[in-house]
């Protein structure tokens, strides 16, 4: 789950992270009022959406007096934000963040993640604060530093100075710069964060480290521990239909295709959506219903994925181990039976009790195509989306 940059830095004030004095303002009149309450110009106006590289999309804007503020602020509130990781159609922004300015001596690049090969959790930190990281890597990877915890042990005092001499900090700031990235592994644990990250950090002219970003995505499987976390879900900044989803416990990932797709399991899923592609087609979802999905899980996944009015045809490949071919072909027929299904469908089923759950479909009266094998099946369902 993701959340905005002025709620992680409620996090971050709440584990001793120092970030620049704000608030969050939905309209232009509560940017200014926000802005009278931080002592003075200038201040910078951010978009608040889940997507990095909201300056370059005109998203941040520095302003030098109330009336810049106010009119800065209009401008970012109901403009929809294009950046390299919203795509194409953008974001709309319905508010901002309103912070102090500071006077930044230096900016790092700061975040904390899980590696999942080594089973560690990772610091990385580069002297190139706030420049694309991902460009910094590619070009000079020899300016991020890398270090790696085991999280049995947890962080030590070398861990933290390793990072702060990689960085070449001045001595006066090394001391709450590591009290800082103790600070925040201990945050990234207590939340079972899958990411935190800080770009850029800044070092002041009078030598403060400041969290001047803040990006941090939890895992959804933990978010029973975190009732507070559940409280920032803006799902205006998610799918429709993966909200949607969610209701149902359906793990589905809206995409840019016109197969839509019903599976149960992650890794046949995504199995699937490659022979798709192989086939000269494009996955429009990832659904995975899951292991013990019940026919009315069923029957809502398929209302999910016909929402979706990019999808020319279905394909629905399911092996039957805890969820039987017969409890899901009740499902599919339940669902075409009170969405009046107007789009071919393909079928591949194996596993317990598949002689029964394909009687129930051929007796159904519905129009679906049966495939022999998975190959088979993306097959035809490629060819009929592209006749």
């Amino acid at each position: 789950m993701k959340i905005h940059e002025y709620q992680a830095k409620e996090l971050f004030q709440k584990y001793n992270v120092l970030v620049p004095r704000g608030g969050v303002a939905f309209t232009a009149d509560e940017a200014v009022t926000v802005a009278k309450t931080l002592g003075g110009y200038p201040v910078v106006v951010k978009a608040q959406i889940h997507a990095g590289g909201r300056g370059k999309g005109g998203g941040v804007k520095l302003a030098q007096s109330e009336q810049e503020v106010e009119s800065v602020a209009g401008q970012i509130i109901g403009m929809n934000l294009v950046t390299h990781q919203t795509g194409a159609q953008g974001r709309p922004v319905k508010k901002v963040l309103v912070e102090q300015g500071l006077n930044i001596a230096q900016e790092l690049y700061l975040s904390i993640i899980p590696d999942r090969e080594t089973a560690k959790i990772v610091i990385m930190a580069s002297e190139a604060g706030g420049m694309d990281i991902e460009e910094v890597a590619a070009k000079t990877p020899e300016k991020i530093i890398k270090v790696s915890i085991n999280p049995l042990q947890g962080i030590q005092a070398y861990h933290c100075r390793e990072v702060a001499f990689g960085l070449n900090l001045a001595p006066a700031v090394i001391k709450p710069f590591t009290a800082m990235v103790r600070n925040l592994y201990r945050m990234f644990v207590d939340y079972d964060c899958s990411l935190l990250e800080i770009n850029p950090l800044v070092i002041t002219a009078e030598e403060t480290v400041i969290a001047l970003d803040a990006k941090i995505n939890i895992d959804d499987n933990a978010l029973f521990r975190h009732k507070d976390i559940l409280e920032y879900r803006d799902l205006d900044e998610e799918d429709p239909l993966e909200v949607e989803a969610s209701k149902f416990n359906l793990n589905y990932i809206n995409l840019d295709g016109n197969v839509g797709n019903m599976v149960n399991g992650a890794g046949l899923a995504m199995a699937t959506m490659d022979l798709i592609k192989l086939a000269g087609a494009e996955p429009a979802n990832f659904l995975d219903v899951g292991g013990g999905a019940s026919a009315e899980m069923v029957e809502n996944g398929f209302r999910i994925i016909l929402s979706d009015p990019n999808v020319k045809g279905i394909l629905i490949n399911i092996f039957g181990g805890i969820l039987r071919c017969d409890v899901l072909a009740e499902g599919v027929v339940q669902a075409a039976q009170k969405t009046g299904i107007q789009v071919p469908v393909v079928v591949r089923m194996e596993g317990t009790n598949v002689e029964e759950g394909r009687r129930i479909l051929a007796e159904s009266g519905l129009n679906l195509n049966t495939a022999a094998d998975l190959k088979d099946a993306a097959a035809k369902v490629a060819e009929i989306v592209g006749g």
